[in-house]
């Protein structure tokens, strides 16, 4: 069989469209292959559509919550239907852009199929083979399903079909407590479900930061039933309803019940069915890619990015490798890739917005560091919300009075959190954020409060 040559092969249509369009602009002859819809877990099933779905519950969340001001409103559920209806028909829209985008493109093929390696540089894809010196992985990742007896065969939904259900189940349990599970469990209880979480840790967002994690349990289980520290043992679906059976820390057995079952237990590369066994490139035991400090696998040429790695799992992630690469591939500099402070945000309610390693990561490796904190409600606009818990915590190092960590719970703060991304990246010191004038009174009041605590321990 004929094997057809490129310049570059890109096997992934989400962020790696970050090295392949730019890279076609340039005329280097390339082809992107992707077996799912075009513009991959971010648009199709990740961060698009849950924002969509998300944001109109956060304005029934601030309506019903106007009540503690003295505002009263008449909430009206909007038809959750028209709600997913509205999200799909955005999200096919923007995908087969892409596409039309793809057949106008010059030196540029679209392969809608499959990948899999036959060797260290050809890959079949819809019964083709191609070749090029220089190939980038950035296959993602796709939802863990644990396998959990009775489960299978069952009508559950992991966040892909949660993001385009038509129907609003009237009770819905969640086996999860991490950041999908708690974004979807918030807006799904805010259109009207009665939301059960299955938890087998006893706080919700155990890889948070301890205290933040603390304070967001604490406010988010006065709105959403959760079973802490349970254990699932089986599942069984009959007459259309699910009843999960689980054990407590005493072995204690419990049965619950629900019409509707959400899985968010994490997710797993998509690596195992791309033929790697047929070239020299390397996974860790859980699947991700191995790859040096230029993205480069264990064969020369070949590159790996975003989710399938697992250096770090976010779009924004992704997108800043995707660039590298593509520095690194056609420009001039071949230097080692650089990550900047990397940020994130959970968007549920309380929102939370974070940058850098959390306390028990600094105290494992023992930095020595002081802490800055200052509630919502120490402010200003805090009082006039009439906040309670929400705060922001700044962790600055001990000798050089550099700000190295952030993290802020509550109304805001995925907005908010970019001036400590900003302050971070550029090596900020307690003195330089305590040397601008913030605007009163705006939230951002907080920040320089818990910048006066810090520098008050610094000296």
């Amino acid at each position: 069989m004929k094997v057809k040559k490129y310049d570059l092969i890109v096997i992934g249509a989400g962020a790696g469209t970050k090295v392949s369009t730019p890279a076609s602009i340039m005329g280097k002859k390339t082809a992107i292959v992707e077996e799912w819809k075009l513009g991959g877990t971010c648009l199709n099933r990740g961060c698009i559509p849950s924002k969509m779905l998300i944001h109109p519950a956060d304005v029934i969340m601030q309506a019903k919550e106007a009540k503690k001001l003295g505002v009263n409103v008449t909430v009206k559920i909007p038809s959750f239907s028209k709600i997913t209806s509205r999200i799909s028909k955005v999200v096919d829209s923007d995908s087969s852009s892409i596409g039309r985008s793809y057949k106008n493109a010059k030196n540029l093929d679209y392969y809608h199929g499959h990948a899999e390696f036959v060797s260290d540089k050809v890959i079949k894809v819809t019964g083709k083979l191609i070749t090029a010196p220089k190939i980038v992985i950035a296959s993602g990742a796709e939802k863990n399903v644990p396998p959990i007896p009775g489960l299978k065969g069952t009508p559950f939904m992991t966040s892909t079909e949660a993001l385009g259900s038509k129907k609003l189940p009237k009770k819905l349990l969640i086996i999860g407590g991490g950041y999908i599970a708690c974004e979807l469990g918030h807006a799904y209880s805010s259109y009207g479900s009665d939301v059960t979480y299955l938890l087998r840790y006893p706080r919700f967002l155990v890889r948070e930061d301890q205290e933040v994690s603390e304070v967001f349990t604490k406010v988010f289980k006065k709105t959403h039933k959760t079973l802490f520290e349970v254990g699932v043992e089986k599942i069984a679906y009959n007459n259309k309803k699910f009843t999960i059976t689980i054990k407590d820390k005493k072995n204690k057995i419990k049965k619950v019940s629900g019409d509707a079952l959400l899985l968010a237990t994490g997710v797993k590369p998509n690596s195992k069915n791309l033929g790697l066994e047929n070239t020299k490139i390397k996974t860790n035991k859980f699947g991700f890619i191995k790859v040096n400090k230029h993205l480069e696998t264990a064969v020369k040429g070949v590159y790996a990015m975003g989710d399938v790695v697992g250096n770090y799992m976010f779009r924004h992630s992704a997108n800043f490798e995707g660039e590298y690469l593509l520095k690194q591939l056609f420009g001039k500099s071949k230097k080692p890739i650089k990550y900047p402070p990397m940020p994130y945000a959970v968007f549920t309610h309380p929102e939370i917005g974070a940058v850098g390693p959390t306390e028990e990561e600094l105290k494992a490796k023992k930095i020595k560091y002081v802490t800055g904190i200052n509630l919502y409600k120490q402010s200003a606009q805090g009082m006039a919300r009439l906040s309670e818990l929400e705060f922001c915590k700044l962790i600055l190092d001990k000798k050089t009075k550099k700000l190295i960590s952030a993290r802020i719970l509550g109304d805001e703060s995925a907005t908010m959190i970019h001036q400590l991304i900003y302050a971070m990246t550029f090596g900020a010191t307690v003195d330089d954020l305590l040397n601008m004038i913030y605007v009163h009174p705006a939230l951002p009041e907080i920040v320089r409060n818990a910048a006066r605590k810090a520098k008050i321990q610094l000296g």
